[in-house]
């Protein structure tokens, strides 16, 4: 029998105001086990999308069923519990700066289980190892590279072992070296946590690199869907455009304007 999948959105629409709609008929399936990319341009409504999963926003119309449960009726209590089963890595990490490295990690399992000390040490101390930075649990947020605070952060994500685990934009402001620990990173501990990835990035070439599926989107629609390699070689304008980094497209360069000699005209009266 089919598995059922740990996200399911079906045709949701969303404002923050009647005058400003955000989302519209947006409908996708996110499979247990995978890692799956949410592309397109800034502010086509990728993280409201994020937000609307993660239940801090709730659909204007349409259904979010997420880890089993559709997020509209869902009352405090069952929204926290619905959320201590998923990881966010925000984009810039967003560190307690007063905070060790140790204790960043330490905190959710502070805040959120029963455990021991000597048993959150245990565990803070493996999830540190698992990218990279056990040696590093001393240290403050102010001591870190961009790219170890990020390792960080997605320590802190899996901290709880959590189901589903959601990055905002991951890849922004990484050096190269940082960037290929990264995705390695996301893949690998998506694999060996058997956890479900979803990705939020306008880094398309990167996220290609990682992502089983991608669900492609301008103007708060979804455009295209598909394999990394089916995303590669649509012929859909905008997606082509925005893959292949062309100047020319649905997009314009020039932002519009009158015509060129009538500023000149302008200029010389």
């Amino acid at each position: 029998m089919q598995q059922e999948p740990i996200v399911e959105i079906r045709d949701v629409a969303f404002g923050y105001d009647a005058a400003r709609p955000v989302l519209n008929e947006v409908s996708l399936t996110i499979p247990r086990g995978s890692v799956v990319g949410i592309m397109g341009q800034s502010g086509c409504g990728k993280t409201t999308l994020l937000r609307i999963i993660m239940g801090a926003l709730l659909p204007s119309a349409g259904a979010a069923h997420v880890l089993g449960r559709q997020t509209l009726g869902l009352g405090r209590e069952e929204l926290y519990a619905m959320r201590r089963k998923m990881g966010m890595l925000f984009q810039f990490g967003a560190l307690f700066t007063d905070m060790t490295v140790y204790q960043n990690v330490a905190f959710p399992m502070r805040e959120h289980t029963n455990l021991s000390a000597d048993l959150i040490h245990d565990l803070v101390m493996l999830k540190l190892h698992a990218v990279g930075l056990r040696g590093a649990s001393r240290l403050l947020p102010a001591a870190l590279s961009g790219g170890m605070a990020r390792r960080v952060a997605l320590a802190r994500s899996i901290a709880l072992d959590p189901q589903l685990i959601l990055y905002d934009e991951p890849f922004t402001g990484l050096d190269p070296i940082s960037f290929g620990v990264i995705v390695r990173l996301i893949r690998e501990l998506n694999d060996s946590l058997g956890a479900t990835s979803i990705i939020v990035t306008h880094d398309v070439q990167e996220a290609l690199g990682v992502v089983d599926y991608v669900y492609f989107m301008a103007a708060g629609r979804v455009i295209a869907r598909g394999t990394p390699d089916e995303i590669r070689g649509s012929d859909e304008p905008f997606v082509n455009q925005f893959v292949n980094g062309r100047r020319d497209g649905p997009v314009p360069f020039h932002y519009p304007a009158p015509g060129y000699d009538a500023d000149l005209e302008l200029a010389a009266s």
